[in-house]
């Protein structure tokens, strides 16, 4: 319990510093919100009458100690375009996101452990197979793999939707589409995991006390699981990242396509509320990691 309070109070000034890095990246995108909002054929004093409304007149270390100070309070901003709370937006995004996330997690575990403990079964044949299939996976993005799937199954079969939030069909597709990667990564993980876990001394131990197989490979299986659930954690904030690209193909409406449209329209509350969030989750699942590593692990809990 100290461990997880040390590690809370040590998020503390990471928290600081992207609070900081979000706000700085978002004011160097390229484009005046102002313009966005009211198109280039509005008078000058238009603009600057919304300017000032909308507090982008101040200096900028001003408009940083506005966004933070909301943000102790709890208020996130409001979207300039549709003066919605930004944690609103956020909030209705986020069950399209979590159902997809947990459909990418959902096949990322089971497609690669089951690919992990074929390559580590000893053949040949199958080592180099799931080598060169997880290689391909990692060497291809998501917004390849995406339209990929969407013309060979969508599309040529027409068996599933191509793209929206329709019903537990819909999320097939996306949630493939994120989680291929992560899939291949857990493979890979899991694969030199059992293969340096079953040539270790414990194991052969285990089977000479007449343990047999069985329980050998269970514990082997078992420490070759924590560095692929430390992997899986790690991992969520990337998957989280893809969603940003994967949405957009394929017109998912969660975070991922908020933060797209906000980008678009220039929408800084709005862009600093989704990159807060998904650092803040990312964060969050670092923690995690920890966690689950001492609970799996005494060595690391001690």
């Amino acid at each position: 319990m100290n461990a997880v309070l040390r590690r809370l109070m040590g998020m503390v000034p990471t928290l600081v510093l992207v609070i900081g890095l979000v706000f700085l990246l978002i004011h160097m995108v390229p484009g005046d919100p102002v313009v966005a909002l009211l198109g280039d054929r509005a008078s000058p004093a238009d603009y600057e009458a919304l300017r000032r409304a909308l507090g982008l007149d101040l200096p900028l270390y001003q408009q940083f100690m506005n966004f933070a100070g909301g943000l102790l309070h709890g208020d996130w901003g409001t979207s300039m375009v549709t003066q919605k709370p930004v944690l609103s937006m956020l909030y209705e995004r986020l069950p399209a996101t979590g159902q997809l996330t947990a459909g990418a997690i959902g096949i990322a575990v089971v497609l690669g452990a089951a690919l992990g403990v074929l390559g580590s079964s000893g053949r040949q044949g199958a080592q180099v197979g799931v080598d060169y299939l997880t290689l391909a996976i990692m060497a291809t993005p998501s917004f390849v793999i995406g339209p990929l799937l969407i013309a060979g199954i969508a599309v040529g079969l027409g068996v599933l939707p191509v793209s929206g939030r329709h019903g537990w069909e819909s999320v097939i597709l996306p949630s493939l589409t994120l989680g291929l990667g992560l899939a291949a990564v857990v493979a890979r993980m899991l694969t030199a995991s059992l293969n340096e876990e079953t040539h270790k001394d414990y194991v052969r131990t285990v089977i000479a006390k007449g343990g047999g197989k069985g329980r050998a490979m269970w514990h082997a299986v078992r420490n070759a699981l924590l560095p692929t659930v430390q992997i899986v954690f790690l991992q969520l904030g990337m998957v989280l990242t893809g969603a940003v690209l994967t949405e957009a193909v394929f017109g998912w409406p969660g975070l991922g396509n908020l933060l797209v449209e906000a980008l678009h329209q220039r929408d800084y509350p709005v862009i600093q509320g989704c990159l807060l969030f998904i650092s803040l989750v990312y964060m969050v699942c670092v923690l995690l990691a920890d966690v689950v590593s001492a609970m799996l692990d005494p060595r690391v809990r001690s």
